[in-house]
């Protein structure tokens, strides 16, 4: 008897550390990321936005119906149309695009004059948001000026029953150099503290952890 009562204590002492443990991890964990401030709902990160592989393009050449032409960006940033056989489009903005393709189809017309008009955006990897982990549909997502946290969660159906939203990290790349920020989606998403609503950047990773039960 003797001997289960001894077990028990150092069962239950174990307990007790363990826990102390975790806490103090979570604790440190918590500290040792800073938080963003509250959304200003007025951020405007963005550039002009530049074709990416995936985009359709159209592309309209005054008087000359018979080049105009809609047509995808080939992974490879490429894109082919009449008269044009490889054409680098990604990374330029539409109108760069369209003096490119004036250029080149000067050899065949007299004085053309492009416009392209961007459709099916994608956008390049620099102006998507990812969000990982325990949010209910993981995806990248293209960067709309003024996009907060809130936003960002809304498009991807919020979090899991799994997730321990309270502890999820924000990535993002600051003066060339990747930091993370603690964010609190639980407070936001579950609680509507909209004081945990933080502004979004071209190029930023959410990512949400499981929780521990």
């Amino acid at each position: 008897m003797g001997n289960l009562l001894t077990a028990a204590r150092h069962a239950l002492v174990l307990g007790v550390l363990t826990a102390g443990l975790l806490q103090a991890g979570c604790a440190w964990q918590k500290e040792a990321r800073s938080e963003l401030p509250t959304a200003s709902g007025d951020a405007q990160h963005s550039t002009r936005y530049r074709i990416a592989p995936g985009d359709n393009v159209q592309i309209f050449v005054w008087r000359n119906p018979e080049v105009s032409t809609s047509v995808p960006v080939r992974p490879d940033g490429l894109l082919s149309a009449p008269l044009l056989e490889e054409i680098p489009a990604a990374g330029k903005t539409p109108a760069e695009l369209a003096r490119d393709l004036e250029a080149e189809l000067s050899t065949y017309l007299r004085d053309p004059l492009v416009t392209v008009i961007v459709d099916g955006f994608v956008g390049t990897y620099r102006e998507q948001i990812r969000v990982l982990g325990e949010a209910a549909q993981p995806q990248s997502l293209l960067y709309r000026d003024s996009m907060t946290l809130l936003d960002v969660m809304i498009q991807s159906g919020g979090l899991t029953q799994f997730a321990d939203g309270n502890n999820a990290i924000l990535v993002r790349l600051v003066d060339g150099n990747q930091e993370e920020f603690r964010v609190r989606l639980d407070d936001l998403i579950r609680d509507g503290d909209i004081s945990a609503n933080v502004d979004m950047r071209p190029g930023d990773v959410v990512i949400v952890p499981e929780a521990w039960f």
